[in-house]
C-alpha cells in the first residue's frame, strides 16, 4: 500500500458549517478515519515526525488526539498519555483551564503521568486558537516533562494558535487552511 500524499489527505477532509455552533466550520476527520490508507498515512507522517526528537511518551488531547497519538505511540513503542476533560481520569489529577473559539473547558492528566525530565509528543487532531494545546503542555511542564514537539494533522493559520505555544516548542502540522 502506498502512502497517501498531504494533498490527498487534505481532500479528504470534509467541512462541516455549523458546527457545533453557527459561524464555526468544523474539520472532520473521519473519512481518514475510516480509510485504512488515509488512516495509516497520517500515522506514519506524525511518527517520522515524533521519532525526530526521540520521546519517552506520547501525550493524546481528548478526544481525537487520543486517535492518532495511540497509533504513533504503537509505532514507536513508546507509552500513551491520555490528557482528558475535566471529571473523566479515575486517579488524582493535575488541571489546566483555557478557552476555546466557542467556549470554555478544563483538561486533566493524572499525576504520576509524566515523570520529570521525560521528553514527549503532544499530539491532536487540530490546531486552532492553540488554547487546548497551551493548557495540554502546561500539564506536561508542571508534572516536569519536556514538550520535544507538538504535533497536529491540520492546523487553522488564521486562528494563529502557534502564538499561544511557547515559541521553545516545536509544531509541525500536516496540513494548513
Amino acid at each position: 500500500m502506498s502512502r497517501a500524499t498531504l494533498e490527498q489527505l487534505k481532500s479528504a477532509i470534509r467541512d462541516i458549517p455549523g458546527f457545533p455552533k453557527p459561524g464555526i466550520v468544523f474539520k472532520d476527520i473521519t473519512p481518514i478515519l475510516g480509510d485504512g490508507q488515509l488512516f495509516q498515512s497520517v500515522i506514519d507522517y506524525l511518527g517520522e515526525e515524533a521519532e525526530k526528537v526521540n520521546p519517552c511518551k506520547v501525550v493524546g488531547i481528548d478526544a481525537r488526539g487520543f486517535l492518532f497519538g495511540a497509533a504513533v505511540a504503537y509505532k514507536l513503542g513508546l507509552g500513551c498519555v491520555p490528557i482528558r476533560k475535566k471529571g473523566k481520569l479515575p486517579y488524582r489529577t493535575i488541571g489546566s483551564s483555557y478557552q476555546l473559539e466557542y467556549g470554555a473547558a478544563e483538561i486533566e492528566m493524572h499525576i504520576d503521568a509524566i515523570n520529570p525530565g521525560e521528553r514527549v509528543v503532544l499530539i491532536d487532531d487540530l490546531l486552532a486558537t492553540g488554547g487546548t494545546s497551551a493548557a495540554a503542555l502546561n500539564l506536561v511542564q508542571r508534572a516536569g516533562g519536556i514538550v520535544g514537539l507538538a504535533l497536529f494533522a491540520i492546523e487553522l493559520d488564521f486562528l494563529h494558535g502557534r502564538k499561544r505555544l511557547p515559541p521553545d516548542v516545536p509544531v509541525y502540522s500536516m496540513v494548513q487552511y
